[in-house]
């Protein structure tokens, strides 16, 4: 259980946190939206890098882990999603082939809507639009965060902020969560380090008393020194 006191968010978040809280899943149930609910088992590839772009989805139940290849077969993991979350909306601004893969992290259960579909939708219902825009925003927000964090921190920090996110440090609604089951794997491809690195790390965490993973992995707040620290 994820147990951490959250931060005054900036206003600018706290706006787009607002919009983005618009409850899609209702909306996508009451608008009459043509589509259709897919079922995914664990560890089962949703899309992959290089298929036609049909379709924007939406997570209902479980977790889609988003990555790359590159020419020589090393994987980078883009994003970790969860319930409430789109994913595949590039086929909507032109996106022909999918530029990553997408893979269930647990059973998992999509709703698939085809382009021309969510395209209709956002011209004609305009509070749904309104609060997809934001979502997206939000979203692109945390990529160039995510961009800056590879380029200037240290494997330490990037780690530190990494598990913060994913416990969704600083959400105020969502103060007390179970951590999503991620390898070391993963979270060493979403950092850009090795697994021994990450190992190194949260052990160090843990002896400082930063996680705990008696029954599962809980984060402490305190993490956060590790990321504002110089």
């Amino acid at each position: 259980m994820t147990r951490l006191v959250p931060k005054s968010p900036s206003p600018r978040t706290s706006e787009l946190a607002k919009k983005a809280s618009f409850d899609s899943q209702t909306f996508l149930d009451s608008a009459g939206l043509a589509r259709r609910v897919v079922e995914f088992a664990k560890k089962a590839p949703i899309f992959s890098q290089g298929d036609a772009a049909k379709h924007v989805m939406y997570i209902q139940q479980g977790g889609v882990k988003l990555s790359v290849v590159n020419e020589t077969g090393k994987e980078a993991v883009v994003a970790v999603l969860r319930p409430g979350d789109f994913f595949g909306e590039g086929c909507i601004a032109g996106q022909r082939l999918r530029m990553g893969s997408a893979t269930s992290t647990s059973p998992t259960t999509v709703l698939m809507i085809d382009k021309d579909e969510m395209t209709r939708v956002l011209h004609v219902e305009h509070e749904f639009s309104d609060r997809f825009i934001a979502y997206m925003l939000s979203r692109n927000i945390r990529i160039e965060e995510d961009l800056i964090d590879q380029l200037f921190n240290s494997t330490e920090k990037r780690l530190a902020r990494t598990l913060l996110l994913l416990a969704r440090y600083g959400k105020k609604d969502e103060r007390q969560k179970i951590l999503p089951k991620v390898s070391q794997e993963t979270l060493a491809e979403m950092i850009g380090t090795t697994r021994s690195r990450v190992n190194l790390f949260m052990n160090k965490f843990k002896k400082l008393g930063f996680i705990d993973n008696t029954d599962g992995l809980e984060i402490n707040s305190s993490l956060l020194s590790v990321v504002l620290h110089d």
